[in-house]
């Protein structure tokens, strides 16, 4: 089955819903325009349910089938990231310092062609809950939806998303058994010393020199404390101190992210890194804090829910354009969240050979949609179908 004939008729509904979305981006949990733009298109589609302020802004829509059975979950992330956009587009953001770089306004368009053509066919047993979540870049909104009794309050059973993937051409998909993206953590270290002048550094404790010697420490915890055939990268990504060429100030600052694909060792690296800061700054007669937040869990997809998300797939783009080859990625996703609460699978759909992810030159490629939307629908039809 190719992409369906009815979404295909709506291409250009999903791309004017699309980019009216790009061209209003909002951040975290202050989504509540976006939040009205979708329930508006969700009333016209004929849902039977929406419910609004879940999670903040976000929204869960139920469609019913025919018959009993279960409800599959359709998570669509709507935030945006907090950066100016570059290119001069017909559709560019209109609010300043704040840009749809990472696709969730494609994300969200494609869940609401299948919620058009779910609502119209209803070709399935039990329901469907689309959830439109709002704070994934970096607010885990996906965890207070959790948290509020999401899973509980609509009986969902299992639960699906999709990412848009530059690089993967468009017309495929690829997924993978297990851990498919990075737990992700971050810290702040502050270094602190005794300033004075750099004429005289004997008269100092400079934190300067200890928090470099931190940041070469740090690298051992992956090259000498991980499995080698262990995925997991430490990186430390600000190092900030001082005001004037001539002054050794009396602090200094770091902050970096530690992202593994195996949650029991994100304790480990924690530890390591603690024991590392302190006894490094406590050498050098210095003293060092550290702020250590966990953050997303991996991603982690369930075996049977990856095999009826292949099925889909393949109906959808054909038996070679839909693999089990993605490499799990670095990357982090609060989807895990969900997929903590309940089994389920994160694919990724190829969107060519366009900017990268939270690049200020992206755009989402709008000729993938019907692609998203079909396979969303499909995935219902094959999860549960009807008469089963």
């Amino acid at each position: 089955m190719p992409v369906l004939n009815r979404i295909a008729e709506f291409h250009d509904d999903m791309t004017a819903w699309r980019r009216h979305l790009h061209a209003h981006p909002e951040l975290l949990f202050d989504t509540h325009e976006t939040a009205a733009f979708v329930v508006d298109k969700l009333r016209e589609f004929g849902v039977d349910e929406i419910h609004e302020g879940v999670g903040g802004p976000g929204v869960v829509a139920i469609i019913r089938g025919q018959g009993p059975g279960q409800t599959i979950g359709l998570r669509a992330d709507m935030d945006a990231l907090p950066m100016e956009e570059r290119r001069d587009l017909p559709h560019r953001s209109q609010n300043p310092g704040k840009m749809h770089a990472c696709g969730h306004d494609g994300h969200t368009a494609m869940l609401l062609g299948a919620a058009r053509y779910l609502a119209e066919t209803r070709n399935f047993a039990g329901a469907v809950a689309l959830i439109f979540q709002p704070a994934e870049e970096g607010g885990g909104g996906a965890g207070v939806m959790v948290d509020e009794g999401m899973m509980d309050r609509f009986d969902i059973a299992r639960v699906f998303a999709l990412h848009n993937w530059p690089g993967l051409a468009p017309g495929k998909m690829d997924m993978n058994y297990g851990p498919t993206m990075a737990g992700a953590d971050r810290f702040e270290i502050i270094v602190r010393g005794q300033g004075g002048h750099a004429a005289f550094p004997h008269d100092t404790i400079d934190p300067i020199a200890v928090a470099a010697q931190i940041v070469q420490s740090l690298q051992t915890i992956v090259a000498r404390n991980v499995d080698p055939r262990e995925p997991a990268v430490l990186s430390v990504t600000k190092f900030q101190a001082g005001t004037a060429f001539n002054i050794i100030p009396d602090h200094a600052e770091l902050a970096g992210t530690v992202r593994i694909m195996r949650e029991d060792l994100r304790q480990d690296m924690h530890d390591r890194l603690q024991k590392i800061v302190a006894a490094v700054a406590e050498a050098h007669g210095a003293t060092a804090e550290v702020d250590y937040e966990f953050g997303y869990p991996v991603v982690v997809n369930d075996d049977a829910a990856v095999d009826t998300a292949l099925v889909a797939a393949r109906d959808v783009l054909g038996a070679d354009n839909a693999t089990l080859d993605h490499s799990p990625s670095m990357g982090a996703e609060d989807f895990g969240l969900m997929l903590k609460a309940r089994p389920g699978a994160y694919v990724f759909l190829g969107a060519g050979d366009i900017p990268g992810l939270h690049h200020p030159d992206y755009d989402f490629n709008d000729e993938i949609s019907p692609l998203g939307a079909s396979f969303f629908a499909r995935l219902v039809e094959t999860a549960q179908p009807v008469g089963r």
